[in-house]
């Protein structure tokens, strides 16, 4: 059977996965494979589970236990740049649940096949030219870690891989399918932890600063942390969506905050299929790994119901106030399907040079789209150098009170560093809704008949007006809008573009004549001519953190509009810290640049550092001028502190 799998894999790879390359970046628009060869070391299945409780009697489940070691040779060419690489082998271990559904009473019995991992698997790959792809313009900022960390995510849930057999399948319900049911966490109290903090080289015991991480699937939750007790007590409430309750756990782990190292306090792992027969549990659960200790919590399962009727007595139960719109527990769950948009504009950009030339540049844009519900926001992938984008993608929020919040919708370019004519940002207007779409309430079951295996949910398939953030309908008319670079963070397991804006900072700067020679600066400039938004430059960045090596990843892209330290010109470097070590080992330190203002770097650097770690750790980073005489014409450009709880939010 394995000749027949290597050749639905090639029509995979030529058919499916060649045309997504091409899209996901302009410079791989000549991307194509030459050699797709699987090898002749079969796959191997160690293990076979199928799921007999709490299944639908339309579909089967199973989880299959993979190993793969093969001698693999995929050959790739991107003929705009001369390159060609390939992967020599690919081990790949974990477990895959196959989801086959619905179960039909006509050949070939089976309507569509879903393959996903419910965790992320163990995945190595054996490169040959991965440097001369990483050497294409726009690829800086990748490395080994970072492909086999986005290829991983494409195949752990919620994404999945679907394979209708039957033509008249709705797709679009498999690959993009409702969760199963949302998971409420009270997260109440402990009692009787180990104490971790000694005093008198430990002869005397302490207290802890205990807070926990809760972890379901690549849902990520941390509670705030409690000063000095061995008896915390939080009550703190976190939801989660779960769209497989079978095999699925929540993972508990609880920690002592301390200034170097957190300390391990115990863990916990309950099973989503007992939790989901009994529909709530409120109990002490004792510590695994622990020698003392047990956790106090409450979990609710709460299924969907689409009754209208069900929608006022579920706002009741929440306490949904008018007042408080974005606040308090979820009473339903909106699912937006982003298919494609049509007639974008273009983008008309004036560039500066160095010597202060203007350029003009009419191109394409290359859009995503970002949704707003009332404190979170997703974006979606971009799509370059397109006016026609399509997506065909699917997003879930957790709605607070569904008549009092609004989904915001804005469609933006990727060009940030743009002097244009036409709008960079548009927006829906909520007048564009013909009718507004219910979404379905959340409530708990007291039986499995309340959870539908397909469920009909409301939905509205529509065609939106593009306008202005001013509410004027798009126009060909001319207006000016100004977008600066800023420092932006990448942080998710698709790679989703998320952005923030860190200012340039002038005050916070670690020695103190530094500081006072660049404030000094500063003062000379301003006192000459006009300063904008970011008199002392911007710097770009790409941080993401990889939970698999316990690294935070930071890419130097570039520098924008750098003070000169000199007459002429100046000399940067970036210095990084991750804050509080301010050791020799922990420095990192980019290549110095001669006499540039606009210095390009793209050189990567790596900290180590756990997830848990992450949210006290502050990224410091310096750019500093190197100066050809040791000890003179150095000294401090600007300074930027990147807060690392946001990217945090990210994940």
């Amino acid at each position: 059977m394995w000749p027949y799998i290597c050749q639905f894999v090639e029509k995979l790879f030529r058919e499916t996965i060649e045309p997504a390359v091409k899209e996901t970046h302009a410079h791989l628009s000549t991307f194509c494979f030459t050699k797709i060869d699987m090898g002749d070391k079969p796959l191997r299945i160690n293990g076979v589970k199928v799921y007999t409780e709490n299944v639908d009697k339309r579909q089967i489940i199973m989880d299959l236990q993979i190993s793969f070691v093969g001698n693999t040779e995929i050959d790739v060419d991107i003929k705009r740049y001369y390159c060609k690489a390939g992967i020599k082998s690919i081990q790949i271990h974990g477990v895959l649940r196959v989801v086959m559904e619905p179960l039909l009473g006509e050949m070939p019995l089976i309507g569509a096949l879903s393959l996903f991992f419910l965790k992320k698997p163990l995945l190595d790959i054996n490169w040959a030219g991965l440097t001369n792809i990483l050497d294409i313009p726009g690829l800086h900022g990748f490395s080994d870690s970072l492909i086999q960390d986005i290829i991983c995510s494409y195949l752990v849930l919620p994404n999945r891989v679907t394979v209708p057999l039957v033509s008249e399948m709705e797709l679009a319900k498999l690959r993009f399918p409702v969760p199963k049911g949302v998971l409420r966490i009270h997260f109440l109290e402990a009692q009787d932890l180990e104490g971790k903090d000694k005093f008198l080289g430990g002869l005397i015991m302490g207290k802890s600063d205990p807070y926990g991480v809760l972890q379901i699937g690549n849902q990520l939750f941390q509670s705030k942390t409690v000063k000095q007790t061995l008896n915390p007590k939080w009550n703190e409430v976190y939801e989660a969506l779960v769209y497989e309750h079978s095999g699925e756990h929540l993972e508990i782990e609880l920690f002592d905050e301390d200034p170097d190292k957190d300390d391990f306090l115990g863990s916990l792992m309950i099973d989503l299929t007992e939790l989901h027969k009994h529909q709530r549990v409120d109990e002490w659960f004792e510590l695994e790994e622990a020698p003392t200790g047990k956790l106090h919590l409450k979990l609710e399962w709460l299924s969907l119901v689409n009754a209208s009727t069900a929608a006022h007595q579920v706002l009741r139960s929440v306490r949904a106030d008018r007042s408080l719109a974005n606040e308090g527990l979820s009473s339903a769950l909106l699912v937006v399907y982003l298919d494609s948009a049509k007639n974008l504009p273009r983008v008309r950009s004036l560039f500066l040079n160095v010597s202060q030339s203007a350029k003009k540049n009419i191109s394409e844009p290359s859009p995503y789209v970002q949704f707003t519900v009332g404190h979170k926001t997703i974006e979606s992938k971009v799509r370059y150098k397109t006016k026609e984008p399509l997506w065909e993608d699917c997003f879930s929020f957790l709605v607070h009170n569904p008549n009092r919040q609004e989904l915001e919708v804005e469609i933006l370019s990727l060009e940030k560093n743009v002097f244009s004519d036409l709008p960079s940002a548009v927006q829906v207007r909520k007048s564009s809704l013909p009718q507004p779409a219910t979404a379905s309430s959340l409530r708990p079951s007291v039986s499995d008949s309340l959870l539908p295996t397909t469920p009909q949910h409301p939905t509205k398939s529509s065609t939106f007006t593009l306008h202005h953030e001013d509410g004027e309908p798009y126009s060909a008319s001319p207006c000016c809008s100004t977008s600066n670079l800023s420092t932006c963070i990448s942080g998710s397991q698709k790679l989703l573009r998320h952005k923030e804006s860190t200012p340039s900072l002038a005050s916070d700067i670690s020695l103190p004549i530094a500081t006072l020679e660049l404030q000094q600066r500063l003062r000379q400039l301003q006192n000459g001519s006009g300063l904008g938004q970011f008199p002392l430059g911007e710097v770009q960045l790409t941080v993401r953190h990889s939970s698999q090596r316990n690294k935070l990843i930071v890419v130097v892209h570039a520098c924008r509009n750098l003070i000169a330290f000199t007459k002429d010109s100046s000399d940067p470097f970036i210095r990084l810290y991750l804050l509080p070590d301010k050791s020799r080992t922990g420095r990192r330190r980019t290549s110095t640049m001669k006499k540039t203002l606009n210095p390009v770097y793209d050189q990567t650097f790596e900290f180590s550092v756990s997830m848990v770690e992450l949210h006290r750790r502050t990224l410091d980073v310096a750019v500093k001028n190197g100066g050809s005489i040791p000890f003179k014409h150095k000294g401090l450009l600007g300074k930027v502190l990147v807060d690392l709880n946001a990217l945090l939010s990210l994940l």
